[in-house]
């Protein structure tokens, strides 16, 4: 016996679309992956039209406060480990799992920096963020008067107090979350 022909519904259409374009946006996105520096200097340039669009039109501090705010979300998960070696020594878990820590003594084994935030998922919500941004630039229900300065210095202080916190974890714990001059090895 032939099997029933699946009923046409219009959700069905609807969803047939959506996973197309969700298999088209995601091959996008996988043909994007080793192309590092173009990637960032697109999101670069996506940011200072976004940064341009709220100084011409002198409005949306809030929506670039949300923005620099979840910015430094992203990049704070960017610089920490996977395996924060902070909450393994005070829950007492130094013997737990091996390989997942950072070598906190001289004599212990290399084990590499592994991200808490990849890199590549690090762009892609940035970047996803910032074009949210951008058009909540255009919607004035978005436009909340504010005093624009006392944003500006809030998320300076937020910034420095942050990044010093993230500096003091991360020499204490003796990591370096960035591969500067690693010897490459085969490149001619």
């Amino acid at each position: 016996m032939d099997a029933p022909e699946p009923e046409q519904t219009p959700f069905n259409a609807v969803q047939a679309q959506t996973s197309k374009l969700a298999r088209q946006y995601q091959a996008n996105l996988d043909k994007l992956t080793p192309h590092t520096t173009y990637r960032w200097a697109g999101t670069v340039v996506l940011l200072l039209i976004f940064f341009l669009r709220i100084v011409v039109a002198q409005g949306w501090y809030i929506v670039a406060y949300t923005l620099g705010i979840y910015l430094l979300n992203l990049f704070l998960a960017f610089l920490q480990p996977k395996f924060d070696p902070s909450l393994t020594q005070d829950e007492g878990l130094e013997d737990g799992e091996a390989g997942s820590s950072l070598p906190v003594k001289q004599d212990d084994e290399f084990r590499p920096f592994i991200r808490r935030l990849p890199e590549f998922k690090f762009w892609h919500s940035a970047t996803r963020a910032i074009a949210i941004g951008f058009v909540c630039s255009w919607f004035t229900f978005f436009d909340i008067p504010v005093f624009w300065p006392v944003l500006v210095m809030y998320w300076l202080v937020l910034f420095f107090l942050t990044m010093r916190r993230q500096i003091q974890h991360m020499i204490k714990y003796r990591y370096v979350p960035f591969t500067v001059g690693k010897t490459r090895y085969g490149q001619n």
